[in-house]
């Protein structure tokens, strides 16, 4: 696998107007562009960032929230350029074992080509359906951070409570499931409440919602929180 280094003028000059690194399109995102603005990569779909280094702030807002310095075994469930493994090493110093499920593998490709050879914590990147990686492992994991959209939208089986129950049978005792739920609008924020009401505390009762600059982040215990709200 091809592993590209970004030379430091580029970043230098990234600060002043964002740079376009690649663009290439596969079967699930039409559109796909990997961008370095402030010295990050992001990646970027025509309606959504997917990707943006330390400053993929809806994880960041809940990590720094959370107790998770024994966090050993990461599942995450959307890959991106890599942000959350980005974030659990290098900013929040962990040592962790990552299993990352993506089901576009260009953007595997991305992420393998740009951004995880940076980071020295094993990563094994599975090319499969979300849904269908849960229903198919025994494993268990200490955090589990659910990140999949489609642009702006999350997949209507990704918000079933059967899926949460498969959250549930793979978390570890104590694990943490960080869901993340689009809250950009009033509107977006309205959906977001009703499915954490409806849905959510009905698989996890001690639940929470971390707001951050953008979305919601749902959070399964709020035992986990360093500060209870």
């Amino acid at each position: 696998m091809e592993k590209i280094a970004i030379p430091s003028w580029k970043k230098y000059f990234s600060y002043i107007f964002p740079i376009k690194i690649e663009s290439s399109s596969s079967v699930y995102n039409p559109l796909l562009v990997v961008n370095l603005t402030k010295g990050r990569l992001q990646l970027l779909t025509e309606n959504a960032i997917y990707s943006y280094d330390d400053l993929y702030d809806n994880f960041d807002a809940a990590f720094s929230q959370l107790n998770i310095s024994d966090v050993k075994e990461v599942l995450v469930l959307g890959l991106g350029l890599g942000s959350i493994p980005y974030l659990l090493e290098k900013k929040y110093r962990l040592q962790t074992n990552i299993t990352a499920i993506e089901i576009d593998e260009e953007i595997i490709h991305l992420a393998s080509k740009y951004s995880l050879h940076r980071l020295n914590n094993h990563i094994d990147c599975v090319c499969a359906d979300a849904e269908i990686f849960l229903e198919s492992t025994d494993e268990k994991f200490d955090l589990i951070c659910m990140d999949v959209f489609e642009d702006e939208s999350i997949p209507s089986q990704f918000l079933s409570s059967d899926f949460l129950e498969m959250i549930r049978e793979r978390l570890n005792p104590n694990g943490i499931f960080l869901f993340n739920h689009l809250a950009t609008t009033g509107a977006d924020k309205d959906i977001a409440k009703k499915y954490f009401v409806d849905v959510f505390t009905k698989s996890f009762r001690n639940a929470s919602i971390i707001p951050t600059n953008h979305n919601f982040i749902l959070l399964q215990d709020s035992s986990r929180l360093k500060v209870l709200i």
